[in-house]
């Protein structure tokens, strides 16, 4: 803008000069009127072509101002695509990387499980399904906190072992009971009854289990593995 002023303040003050010069000479001519009229056309003629140019680099300024802000939007336009763009990559990223872990789990939760049931055949609805030492192994199972579907498993590890039977003796190595204790006495941390009592030896059988394999089913698996639990 100051340069516009500049250059108007330079084609007024030229303009100006030339008005003085002609007034001076005005009373030095012989057609002093008409010499009036014409110097009045032509200042007229330099303070038109004056504002001429002066609203001509208005404009042009003004037209370099706004190729200047639509310039600027649109680098700013861009950003912001680019920007959201970004984001929506990561989200992706994200949503893929979630959706992998969440498979890795599922699978690894199908292994641990099928590695844990290693065993076929239906699970029982409820331990009405058995009788004798079954029927109370089976409800005191459910009592330490494991659920029904370890059931399979425990009935075949103490079947192997001692058919449920509370009163199994291996006289080779002085096991006893339905959990086969080595020795027998260690179910007395239960009760006194243990020689004789078959939840005495349930409990202590039980709490063997979740001390060293967690469940039924990974003492069984155990137990096929290398002959023993």
């Amino acid at each position: 803008m100051s340069r516009l002023w500049s250059r108007f303040g330079a084609r007024t003050a030229a303009v100006a000069l030339l008005s003085v010069g002609v007034a001076g000479g005005f009373y030095l001519g012989e057609d002093r009127e008409t010499q009036q009229q014409g110097l009045t056309a032509q200042v007229g003629l330099e303070v038109d072509q004056a504002e001429y140019d002066y609203q001509r680099e208005r404009q042009a300024d003004h037209q370099r101002g706004s190729a200047k802000q639509r310039a600027a939007e649109y680098q700013a336009k861009l950003r912001a695509a680019a920007a959201a763009k970004e984001a929506a990559e990561r989200a992706r990223e994200a949503e893929a990387a979630a959706a992998s872990r969440k498979k890795a789990r599922e699978a690894a939760a199908k292994e641990a499980e099928a590695k844990t049931q290693p065993f076929t055949g239906p699970i029982p609805a409820s331990c009405n399904e058995f009788s004798g030492n079954r029927e109370i192994g089976c409800a005191l199972l459910l009592d330490a906190g494991f659920k029904i579907d370890q059931m399979p498993c425990l009935d075949k590890l103490w079947t192997k072992e001692s058919g449920w039977n509370h009163k199994a003796s291996n006289p080779s190595s002085g096991a006893y009971g339905i959990p086969q204790a080595l020795p027998g006495s260690k179910m007395g941390t239960v009760a006194d009854d243990w020689r004789t009592n078959p939840a005495t030896q349930i409990k202590w059988g039980l709490g063997y289990i979740e001390g060293r394999y967690d469940d039924p089913c990974g003492a069984w698996a155990h137990s096929q593995s290398v002959g023993w639990y």
